[in-house]
Parts: structure tokens; C-alpha cells; sequence
């Protein structure tokens, strides 16, 4: 590896850290969703690593298409930012649509515990709500949660802006090499940086109890991704 190699592989590493930090979409769904659905640190972890790896993915194959077929830069930049503008609706409407179903969740769904005895002279609690069957302690089956892939789909469609002229500079020189160095740096840092910020933030999150609050955890949830996504769509970030 020469020397300007070397230093573009540290110039991506450092792009890749920035782009990540810089951008709340990366890491605050991840976090606020955890807390909501109170998934554990792996199953957080699994999620971001699976959303990070579609996220830089998208972008690399798009990436290569490019200099495999000739297209212009700034012809992968336009497609690049449509497909920002099209994530980004994504997130601000599914965190709309979460908003909602935590709202009806919140006044709705008010759980209280009921006894109950059993035939063979055993009794437990639990749980009861008004708009939904009884949670028995002995259910087992457990409904399938569609955030995890509402939350993939978003990404993959989310572009890694920096990515594609990163992996075009190479290429100008024909040094595949180059290529693959590049994209293999600034996707293993971004998804990195995203699983250490999102693990850091959850650990301190759940040090913050939410007391009465937490009835309207989901809520909270939504209104958080409503507003990254707005935020994003008015700043750019």
C-alpha cells in the first residue's frame, strides 16, 4: 500500500466517523426503539449492525455499478440524493405513524392487573386492557414486530453520501485495489461508530427513569424519529 492509499483509507476512516456522528438518522431510531420496545443490548445491536450493513451496502454496490458501467459522478450523486429524500419521507412518516399507535397505545391500552385461580387451586396476575385479550403469564407466543424491517427497508433505501466519491477517486486511476480498500474502511468505521453510539446512548438512556411517563414510551418514540426526520429533511444533516 503507498502512501496515498494509506492516507486516503485515514481520510475515509475520518469521513465515515464525521457522516455518522453528524447524521441522527444513524443512531437515534435505534436508541429510542430499544427503550420503547425494551429490546436488550444484543438484539439492539443485531438490528443496527443489520440497518448499517444495508445502509453502507446500497451505496457500495451503487458505487461500483458506476465504475464498472462508466456512469458520471454527479449522475450517482442525483441518484444518491434521491434516494436521501426518499428515505428520509420514510423516517419522518413512519415515526408519524408510530406517534399515533403510541398515543392509542397510551389512552387506550391502560393495563392493571387482574387474579386469577385456576381449577387445580393455583393463582397468578395478570395482565388486563380494555382494547386487547388478556396477557396470561403462560402465553408463550409472542406477535411478530415489523419496526425491525420498517427500520431496514429505511435504510437500505438511505444513502451513504460521502461513499460514492470516495470510491470514485480511486477508480480514476484504475486501481481496483483502491476501491476495495476504501469501501471496505468507511463501511466497517461507519457501522462501528453507529453500534458504539447507539449502545452508549441506550445504556445512558435507561439510566433515566420515565416514572408516569412511561405509558407514553412509544409515543415519545415516534415523536423522537418524527423529528430527526424533520430535522434532516429542513437542516440537511
Amino acid at each position: 500500500m503507498n502512501s496515498g492509499l494509506a492516507l486516503l483509507c485515514l481520510n475515509s476512516a475520518a469521513v465515515a466517523v464525521l457522516h455518522t456522528l453528524l447524521g441522527p438518522d444513524h443512531y437515534v431510531p435505534f436508541v429510542v426503539m430499544a427503550r420503547a420496545r425494551r429490546w436488550s443490548p444484543w438484539r439492539t445491536a443485531l438490528i443496527t449492525l443489520a440497518c448499517g450493513v444495508g445502509h453502507v451496502g446500497s451505496s457500495v454496490m451503487l458505487g461500483l455499478a458506476g465504475v464498472v458501467f462508466g456512469v458520471e459522478l454527479q449522475k450517482l450523486m442525483h441518484i444518491e440524493s434521491f434516494r436521501g429524500g426518499l428515505a428520509t419521507w420514510l423516517l419522518i412518516a413512519f415515526g408519524a405513524v408510530y406517534l399515533v399507535w403510541g398515543l392509542r397505545r397510551a389512552y387506550r391500552a391502560q393495563v392493571h392487573t387482574h387474579g386469577h385461580s385456576h381449577e387445580d387451586g393455583s393463582f397468578h396476575r395478570h395482565l388486563h386492557a380494555h382494547d386487547r385479550a388478556h396477557a396470561h403469564v403462560h402465553d408463550e407466543a409472542a406477535p411478530v414486530s415489523l419496526t425491525p424491517w420498517i427500520l431496514f427497508t429505511v435504510f437500505v433505501f438511505g444513502p451513504c453520501e460521502p461513499m460514492i466519491p470516495l470510491i470514485m477517486y480511486p477508480a480514476a486511476g484504475g486501481g481496483w485495489l483502491g476501491i476495495a480498500l476504501v469501501a471496505v474502511v468507511f463501511s466497517a468505521v461507519t457501522i462501528v461508530t453507529m453500534l458504539a453510539v447507539v449502545l452508549l446512548s441506550l445504556y445512558g438512556v435507561r439510566l433515566l427513569p420515565l416514572g408516569r411517563m412511561e405509558r407514553y414510551s412509544h409515543a415519545l418514540a415516534g415523536a423522537t424519529i418524527l423529528l430527526t426526520g424533520c430535522a434532516i429533511q429542513v437542516f440537511g444533516l
